[in-house]
């Protein structure tokens, strides 16, 4: 099996590895140091943690980690919130960091269906924009994104979760307007802007054989056409019963004879017991979970 690189970002290890850190002796190595010549390990950083407001993090991302992601301040609605309107500040500063400290930076994300500002899919009237509009929309967006940090950003998350569960594409707005051709475009614009930053398709769930195999097939046709596509992005949202760990080495190794870098990406492992089947972000879950929370009393004091 081949695998070329594979970069970590740990989204909720930080109290783990601060507590690991208050009682460090002097000589223990590090974590980039122990997987040097093996992996990049990286983690996500946050608004406090770019603006040097939370120090203990920012000295244990410095000690432990040789590759930084931006966690939200490149996400769209964020940095683009009006259009030809662009806030920059946090994400010059993330970038700034990484280049100080001599990181490997990756870019997240340029085109997602999440955290996008409403005013990319619609005119003055709240309508759908036509394919062409939301194309130039993208491209835009795109290019002024890569274009400015080109030479500096190592790597982009260029398109993130267009497949769903069963292999289908998700019905977002880029595919509702544009089509499948959007991933592709996408690839293309962001090629154009920086031809030598390494480019990813990210997706989640990447265990399940329905996604495993679109995602597959997607990278085939991109490079059937010279798309430039780089690595594919293996989110490692984990519980300890799942994903079952033959299925995600079946996806591990299905990307890699691709020819692709594979990259664990966000990877978080939670230990307490789900609220439920649907496994989501959505905030009003947190009831049930704190429910189910066996160590609820004492969390709750």
């Amino acid at each position: 099996m081949v695998m070329k690189k594979i970069k970590y970002c740990i989204l909720l290890f930080m109290a783990v590895f601060a507590l690991g850190c208050a009682n460090k002796k002097e000589d223990e190595k590090d974590l980039k140091t122990a997987l040097e010549g093996r992996f990049l390990i990286g983690t996500a950083m946050n608004v406090p943690q770019i603006l040097n407001k939370d120090s203990a993090a920012v000295k244990i991302i410095k000690h432990h980690f040789n590759s930084v992601v931006a966690e939200n301040c490149m996400k769209s609605e964020n940095i683009h919130p009006e259009e030809g309107k662009y806030n920059f500040e946090l994400a010059d500063r993330f970038v700034e960091f990484g280049e100080e400290n001599n990181m490997y930076i990756v870019g997240h994300v340029l085109i997602w269906h999440s955290q996008a500002p409403p005013w990319l899919f619609v005119d003055d009237e709240g309508n759908d924009v036509s394919r062409d509009v939301l194309i130039e929309r993208m491209k835009n967006h795109i290019t002024t994104m890569v274009s400015r940090y080109r030479g500096r950003v190592n790597c982009w998350d260029v398109v993130n979760e267009a497949i769903l569960d069963d292999g289908s594409w998700r019905n977002n707005k880029f595919y509702e307007i544009i089509g499948k051709d959007y991933v592709k475009l996408a690839f293309q614009f962001a090629y154009q802007a920086d031809p030598d930053a390494e480019l990813l398709y990210n997706d989640y769930s990447m265990a399940h054989k329905g996604r495993r195999n679109s995602v597959v097939q997607l990278v085939k046709e991109l490079q059937a056409e010279n798309i430039k596509i780089d690595g594919i992005g293996m989110q490692a949202h984990c519980q300890m019963d799942f994903p079952p760990y033959d299925e995600f080495e079946k996806s591990i190794i299905a990307f890699s004879e691709t020819g692709l870098d594979i990259h664990i990406t966000e990877m978080d492992i939670t230990v307490l017991p789900w609220p439920g089947e649907n496994i989501s972000a959505e905030v009003a879950l947190n009831y049930d979970y704190q429910k189910k929370n066996p160590w609820y009393p004492i969390s709750a004091n």
